[in-house]
């Protein structure tokens, strides 16, 4: 048996409307010996059972692995995987022969809140973003094991950098299984080095995948800007959609290195690209008004709420320089991952950029992130991706 958390009078309503998180200040108090990382029954404050999650010390507090009172064991890790791997089956992502990369599990989106697994070729990367999923790190990789067959050979496990410092877990990154360090994935077609050992996230961003096919189409006879480039995506995109140039900006050495191996990979000897690294609005400041296609597709600029504002005038200022490089009849793709900035948030700071650079500008696309990044519909906040792809007169 669970040892168990208890609710305040009243708090157990978003539970009862399955939001998978219980917050600190909904409990009123919880029984002795309880650790961070450990799974807990929640009770409601007349004695009922309502959820059982991974409790942490911090704002969220539970996160809910079931609304029903059961084992979190083998069987129940076995079950939610491939209810994970049905859908993306259905979906056609899983087993193409054009595309080997894809997010097996999304988090709260998969009903597996603090866990990500993308699937590069025949190793998935393992990310837990809670400390209750750390703990159970060897359980699920096991039963990812299981479910996936000769999907996979190898599971990387990869949170140093995703977990809370002050839990002093003294994690590291490696294998959980296998070991193999073959690290070309395909994505529509289109290799590329996944740098899972020291890269962001997980190595790629595999949430743009739809978007890239996307600037695909608007790529022919083009010159295109990426700015926040990371490992090329967009660019290589870009080239085989036609590009007459494409310039790949990023602050980082290693993200620079990586794209011009991404590009080689598939684009031998092609002169049409450049990578320069650089602080984009210093680069931004100096470059010409003469692309055609520029993609903007930043880090998170606001991770808390109480960053939101400072977040939003960034976007606008990002915009504003774009805007003005742009030459007329050009088009902008430009993002925000941030999760706490809202569609309108982002929206109304490009639509202000907008009039600042007193540019005319017609949407043609509102984008988001793709069918294997699910959003759990009783879990609002797992929007996080949103886009426009703007015509600038």
């Amino acid at each position: 048996m669970y040892k168990q958390i208890y609710l305040k009078k009243g708090k157990e309503e978003s539970l009862l409307r399955f939001h998978p998180w219980v917050f600190s200040g909904a409990i009123s108090h919880i029984d002795n010996g309880i650790e961070e990382g450990d799974i807990v029954r929640v009770i409601t404050s007349d004695g009922r059972f309502i959820a059982v999650g991974h409790y942490q010390i911090g704002s969220i507090a539970v996160r809910v692995l079931s609304f029903r009172d059961v084992t979190i064991d083998s069987d129940f890790w076995q079950s939610r995987l491939q209810s994970a791997i049905d859908m993306r089956v259905k979906l056609g992502i899983d087993d193409s022969p054009t595309n080997n990369t894809y997010r097996l599990v999304h988090g709260e989106g998969d009903n597996l809140p603090g866990l990500v697994i993308d699937v590069y070729s025949k190793t998935a990367v393992m990310q837990a973003h809670s400390v209750g999923m750390h703990v159970c790190r060897v359980d699920v990789a096991e039963a990812l094991v299981k479910v996936m067959g000769n999907r996979i050979e190898n599971v990387y496990y990869k949170s140093e950098t995703t977990l809370p410092f002050k839990a002093e877990l003294g994690q590291e990154n490696g294998f959980l299984y296998g070991g193999s360090e073959e690290n070309t994935a395909v994505e529509n077609g289109l290799k590329f080095y996944v740098d899972w050992l020291k890269g962001q996230k997980t190595g790629f961003f595999v949430d743009q995948r739809e978007n890239r096919s996307l600037l695909e189409t608007y790529s022919k006879d083009k010159r295109v800007l990426n700015m926040f480039c990371y490992t090329g995506g967009f660019s290589f995109y870009a080239m085989r959609g036609g590009a007459k140039q494409v310039h790949s900006v990023d602050s980082s050495a290693k993200a620079i290195e990586l794209t011009r191996k991404n590009v080689e990979l598939n684009f031998p000897g092609d002169k049409r690209h450049e990578a320069f690294c650089e602080d984009a609005f210093k680069y931004l400041d100096k470059a010409g008004g003469d692309y055609d296609l520029i993609i903007l597709d930043p880090p998170a600029f606001a991770k808390h709420r109480a960053a939101l504002r400072n977040a939003l005038k960034g976007y606008t200022r990002l915009n504003v320089k774009a805007f003005e490089k742009m030459k007329p009849g050009g088009i902008l793709f430009t993002f925000s991952c941030s999760q706490v900035v809202t569609k309108d948030n982002f929206r109304n700071a490009v639509f202000t950029a907008a009039a600042m650079a007193g540019r005319k500008v017609r949407i043609l696309h509102q984008l988001h992130q793709p069918a294997d990044h699910p959003i759990n519909i009783y879990h609002p906040e797992g929007e996080y991706l949103k886009g426009l792809v703007l015509y600038v007169e």
